[in-house]
């Protein structure tokens, strides 16, 4: 039997992937989770029939039973389990070899060692919940194998909720044969896909010389943006999550949208509901995004505070702003005292809705009309011989003014 690092001399590639993967291996096979329970061998006694992955002292693989790894994208080194965030990309090696003895795969023993149909298929989940672990799992399979088919699996454990997306045409073989180096068709991901050495028709002789990995990559990507709300008096520019005004001033809000998660966001509406106090300026509508170069651009719809506007499509790090302007009410509309008017926007998008607030306060002063006055001792007299045990502030002040403080 050829020896596989005699090959992988000739194949810088395969080298520089099998030492990574060699020292990948870092948890015994009898820990993890593979299929299905099947007799061992070793690289001094292969198997006398054809069999996937099953040799326990492969120098470039270790025990072969654990064939499927992940890592981050050229970063470190492989393992079985691993953690997922969003935006990053992960790399997947599946390893495949026909332990059949070399001795086999003449004519003299009718081809017996050679693998016929051998096949790879992978199964991932399309989307993951945030503390659970995203099975990956190898599968590697011929017609004359015994068993017909082994697996094993990888591990990615979700920080949150999250989509897992493969990165199209990544998936490359990595064998010392003509094939080295090409894509597998995206059927590995579904029904499989044939494997081979010089083509990929499904024969993969007997011995390390023929095995390889197959690598590919995927995505993890998940939605998030934020909505940030502040108001300015028109005209001074000031603008913070709370202002004061007069009764008749006008005042503008802006609302933020900001893509912060790692996909593209269609369709995100912003909408605004103003309470009782500040009334819409019609027209006075505009939005500032990339589409603008970030200038601010007029709009005709006033439906920002009705149903609201679709202000279409951002890709993460993108953002947008909304901006219009309403009237405070006059004076006689509002109460005496302190008016606190608070008003809420809304960012609505496939992936849910958030909201942020932003306040205006207005001072009404009524005049003629105290609005606090310290009971004395003399008030306490009052309401002691009216024969009440409270007093709103202007009745003790009429009823002291005409009682007790004349001449």
């Amino acid at each position: 039997m050829k020896a596989f690092f005699t090959a992988i001399k000739q194949s810088p590639k395969l080298a520089a992937l099998t030492a990574v993967l060699v020292g990948a291996i870092v948890v015994p096979a009898t820990l993890l989770a593979w299929g299905p329970d099947r007799p061992t061998y070793t690289m001094a006694n292969p198997a006398d029939h054809v069999v996937f992955n099953s040799i326990t002292d492969n120098p470039d693989q270790g025990d072969e039973r654990n064939f499927v790894n992940v890592r981050e994208a050229g970063v470190g080194t492989y393992d079985d389990d691993i953690q997922l965030k969003p935006g990053k990309e992960y790399e997947v090696s599946v390893f495949y070899h026909n332990n059949a003895s070399s001795t086999l795969n003449d004519a003299e023993h009718d081809y017996a060692g050679i693998a016929l149909n051998a096949m790879m298929r992978v199964q991932m989940p399309a989307s993951v919940k945030a503390g659970q672990e995203a099975r990956i799992t190898g599968f590697v399979s011929a017609d004359n194998a015994q068993p017909g088919q082994v697996w094993d699996e990888a591990y990615g454990q979700a920080s949150q909720d999250m989509d897992l997306r493969y990165v199209q045409n990544s998936a490359k073989i990595h064998t010392n044969g003509a094939i080295n180096g090409q894509t597998l068709p995206n059927s590995f991901l579904t029904t499989g896909a044939l494997l081979g050495y010089d083509a990929f028709d499904g024969k993969l002789p007997g011995c390390n010389e023929y095995e390889g990995w197959v690598v590919f990559r995927f995505k993890t990507v998940a939605p998030d943006f934020s909505v940030d709300k502040v108001v300015s008096k028109v005209g001074s520019n000031t603008y913070s999550n709370s202002v004061q005004v007069k009764p008749g001033d006008k005042v503008e809000y802006q609302i933020e949208y900001k893509n912060t998660g790692s996909v593209n966001q269609k369709d995100v509406v912003i909408k605004d509901q103003l309470p009782a106090g500040v009334t819409y300026i019609p027209g006075s509508t505009h939005v500032a995004n990339p589409g603008s170069n970030g200038e601010w651009v007029k709009i005709s719809s006033d439906k920002v505070v009705t149903s609201g506007i679709n202000i279409g499509t951002y890709g993460p790090g993108s953002n947008a702003f909304v901006s219009f302007k309403a009237n405070v009410v006059d004076a006689e509309k509002l109460k005496c005292g302190l008016n606190t008017i608070v008003n809420k926007a809304t960012v609505v998008t496939r992936d849910g809705e958030k909201s942020d607030n932003a306040t205006i306060t207005v001072q009404r002063v009524c005049k003629n009309v105290p609005t606090e006055l310290p009971q004395t001792g003399i008030d306490q007299g009052i309401l002691a011989i009216v024969g009440m045990s409270t007093l709103t502030g202007s009745a003790v002040y009429a009823f002291r003014s005409r009682n007790l403080l004349r001449g």
